[in-house]
């Protein structure tokens, strides 16, 4: 049984060992600063819990706006095909209230000929009361036996007989014109009859397709603005996810950081502590592994964010310079649905009254107005009436269209001025102003050269 004297030997040499050990552990205890104030100073890491929320909060949100793109998607082509419809319908009712114009025009020229026929009508019957009045005063409305029979000799017989001659045809010419001009004034009056009850019903028309468009445009717009306030609202909630979980990543990170700065101080601390203390025995020295701190666990990443026509000749450069030059005058010049025209900027209908500006068939009227080139108001008329021009062959000057159906001219919406170097000044849409701005091929369907 080995002896447990306290005083001896190999007891004391225990015990200076150990106590050399225990101030070891203690240094590196005071220089680590393991103080409760210390301690509370570093970083908090958030927890996985939190991390996994966060991350299932963001993708929570992708997903929904995975959802609603789809359906952001259709409202958006909703907006696109309502506002084509309306400049359609503007169109339409452009073609129309020029149709009623011209109808008004005719009718006014015709009431203009029933007012002159009329007036000749007057002329015409009061020569026959003249001519009546006469004959009656110089006794020859019955120019009969007893005229000739008072005659007083041969000469005189002879020349009553012509006067009587006469006095017959000039009868026969008065009474033939009052009824020709009464059967030209009547003719006329049908006329413009017809013509004010075409230009009536041409305007009723008008006003219809008017009130189509107007409605159509105002359709376009109200679903415009609630496709823009949902985009700004689930974006505003992606956001906030995406900053939360960025704020938590972030913060686990520089907590993780801090922590691995820590542990390597410590191990530094401890190993200068051992390095100043008597050399321990081998049994109780301390791991040389100890001195290597783990590595910082990766901060998890944030999910990713979920049939060409013929070309029209060369056309007049001067006339295509000047078109371009008026058009540019006006950039910057508020758009108005169906304002402008050849005289320039002019108000706009409902929605854009109290505006006054172009759309685009009336900033291009008026550009090749000043150029001395008359075009129709609506799109698809300057698209009619002018010689095509093939994509390969596009001039500066070239008016360029747009349609819902580039197989079908009857679909185009929109025009613009070609300006080379695939360029192109517009008035392109309410809210906006008349501007250059880069050629668009998408639902391009022709052009045509005005000055050909």
């Amino acid at each position: 049984m080995v002896s447990r004297n306290p005083n001896s030997p190999a007891r004391a040499t225990w015990g200076r060992r150990a106590l050399r050990v225990g101030g070891t552990a203690v240094a590196a205890a005071v220089l680590l600063g393991l103080t409760p104030a210390v301690a509370d100073a570093a970083p908090r890491r958030p927890g996985d819990g939190e991390i996994a929320a966060a991350q299932s909060e963001a993708d929570r949100v992708g997903a929904r706006i995975g959802e609603l793109n789809d359906r952001l998607s259709a409202a958006q082509a909703g907006v696109e095909s309502a506002r084509t419809e309306a400049l359609l319908a503007l169109d339409e009712f452009q073609a129309t209230q020029a149709a009623a114009e011209a109808a008004r025009e005719r009718a006014e020229a015709a009431a203009a000929e029933v007012e002159a026929k009329t007036a000749e009508l007057g002329l015409a019957r009061d020569d026959v009361v003249a001519f009546a009045r006469r004959s009656y005063m110089e006794g020859s409305t019955n120019p009969g036996a007893s005229a000739l029979l008072t005659a007083g000799n041969p000469s005189q017989l002879i020349e009553r007989a012509a006067l009587l001659e006469a006095a017959g045809s000039h009868r026969t010419d008065v009474l033939g014109r009052v009824t020709v001009v009464q059967q030209e004034a009547t003719a006329a009056e049908a006329v413009a009859r017809t013509a004010v009850t075409e230009a009536d019903q041409l305007q009723q028309a008008a006003e219809q397709q008017l009130e189509a468009a107007t409605a159509a445009e105002q359709s376009a717009r109200a679903q415009r603005a609630e496709v823009a306030t949902q985009q700004a609202a689930v974006q505003a909630e992606l956001d906030a996810a995406k900053a939360t979980l960025t704020q938590l990543v972030g913060a686990r990170a520089a907590a993780d950081r801090a922590a691995a700065e820590q542990a390597a101080a410590a191990a530094r601390t401890v190993q200068r502590a051992a390095a100043q203390a008597p050399s321990p025995s081998s049994s109780s020295s301390p791991s040389s592994s100890s001195s290597n701190p783990a590595p910082a666990p990766a901060a998890p990443k944030p999910s990713a964010p979920p049939a060409v026509q013929n070309p029209a000749g060369p056309g007049s450069a001067s006339a295509a310079s000047t078109a371009i030059s008026a058009a540019r005058s006006y950039i910057g010049t508020p758009y108005a649905w169906g304002g402008g025209g050849r005289r320039g900027p002019g108000p706009g209908q409902d929605p854009d009254l109290g505006v006054i500006g172009f759309d685009c068939s009336g900033l291009t009227q008026y550009a090749y107005g000043q150029a001395g080139i008359s075009i129709s108001r609506n799109s698809r008329d300057q698209y009619a009436e002018s010689p095509k021009v093939a994509r390969g062959s596009l001039q500066p000057g070239d008016l360029v269209f747009w349609a819902n159906d580039v197989s079908r001219p009857s679909t185009i919406y929109h025009v613009a001025i070609y300006l080379g170097g695939d360029r192109m000044i517009e008035a392109p849409e309410s809210g906006k102003t008349v501007r250059e701005t880069a050629m668009r091929w998408g639902g391009y369907i022709g052009a045509v050269r005005p000055s050909a």
